[in-house]
């Protein structure tokens, strides 16, 4: 299952951002990342923001980021478990209370907690 990238690479930083444009869960976006060799991109500051931004754009579909609450409700870590050192909330984001464990980005490339089984464009990171 290799990823079929027809330039839809980015390079950020010393960061790559490819998508395959596919719409799944967030444990398949996790899962598909993690087969070749990445994870669910996941901004460390506003350069990289902007840049998994570029894509979401590109395809105007929100993505999940590698972002997900930790045990306590309203943390949020990545998901090799460091918590955040940068985040983009939508203004009266997170909002879940704990129901809404994963995180999406929208078109403007702000955040929001969300259900981690919407269908959300799988962007990776490596």
């Amino acid at each position: 299952s290799v990823l079929a990238l027809n330039g839809k690479i980015r390079k950020v930083g010393e960061k790559m951002l490819a998508t395959n444009g596919k719409k799944v869960d967030f444990a398949s976006a996790l899962q598909s990342c993690e087969e070749v060799g990445g994870t669910l991109a996941a901004p460390k500051n506003e350069e990289e923001n902007k840049a998994v931004m570029d894509i979401v754009k590109q395809y105007n579909q929100y993505a999940y980021l590698g972002i997900r609450e930790g045990e306590t409700s309203g943390q949020f870590k990545y998901v090799n478990g460091v918590p955040l050192n940068y985040s983009n909330w939508h203004q009266r984001e997170p909002d879940g209370n704990g129901k809404e464990k994963c995180v999406e980005m929208y078109t403007d490339g702000t955040w929001n907690d969300k259900k981690c089984n919407m269908y959300r464009l799988t962007i990776c990171q490596f």
